[in-house]
């Protein structure tokens, strides 16, 4: 899959109150684009760096520009828009691509299930052998020294997520957590136990319990330059033993 426009390249000036941040534009100009991650974003936004925008035509947009993409390090890229990964496993899942999920006919967004009140990201039926699939996606871009970790902040939603899976895997269903790595200098994933040791915890908890914990990467870039392209293509490690 790819962007919905072309990319624009710029330059982060700031980001603030989590969903603003300012870019200086390759004629000199200034301009707030819209930043659609709710996070941390930690090592996703240093000083100065290369950025891609994409620019929407819709008059009722306040905001022109979204942030997309960000170089963290010189090479490297990671695509911040957390309204990407959920369409960038449906679009691999359904093409085939991902061999853990491969064979379901059907695929649901936003399902309504679990005692805590959840709604699913993928749910996936049709399947001449396997149960349905329950499958939640989390996007991936912290990266140290080729380590990519989740989370990048503490999350009580993630726990409660954990929770859920847990929960229907208990009823013979297949539970997955999906790892959308975008991030192209990550070479495995593996819980964040230095930023949020209770989730860390509870991972290692939803995995012993039957969840199944998968990661592929984006193939956001060719060399070092963006490629404009979401689709993911390489599977990814997880590593859940310290």
């Amino acid at each position: 899959m790819q962007f919905p426009s072309p990319l624009i390249e710029a330059r982060l000036i700031k980001r603030y109150k989590r969903f603003l941040a300012d870019m200086e534009l390759a004629d000199g100009s200034t301009v707030t684009a819209h930043c659609p991650n709710t996070g941390s974003m930690l090592g996703c936004q240093p000083d100065h760096a290369r950025v891609w925008l994409t620019e929407s035509d819709n008059p009722k947009r306040k905001l022109r520009y979204t942030w997309e993409l960000v170089e963290t390090t010189p090479g490297e890229f990671a695509c911040i828009n957390t309204a990407r990964p959920n369409a960038q496993v449906r679009e691999a899942v359904e093409s085939q691509r991902v061999a853990e999920l491969h064979g379901y006919s059907r695929c649901r967004t936003e399902v309504k299930y679990g005692a805590e009140n959840s709604r699913i990201d993928l749910h996936l039926s049709g399947h001449p052998n396997l149960p349905d699939a329950w499958v939640e996606v989390k996007n991936v871009t912290l990266c140290e020294d080729g380590q990519g970790f989740f989370p990048d902040a503490v999350t009580a939603r993630g726990q409660k997520h954990l929770r859920e899976l847990m929960a229907q895997a208990q009823t013979g269903e297949r539970a997955v957590l999906f790892f959308c790595v975008n991030h192209t200098g990550i070479e495995s994933v593996r819980p964040a136990s230095h930023i949020d040791p209770h989730y860390s915890a509870l991972l290692l908890e939803a995995a012993a319990a039957g969840v199944e914990v998968i990661a592929y990467r984006a193939d956001l870039a060719q060399g070092q330059e963006v490629s404009g392209e979401l689709m993911l293509t390489d599977r990814v490690p997880v590593v859940l033993a310290s």
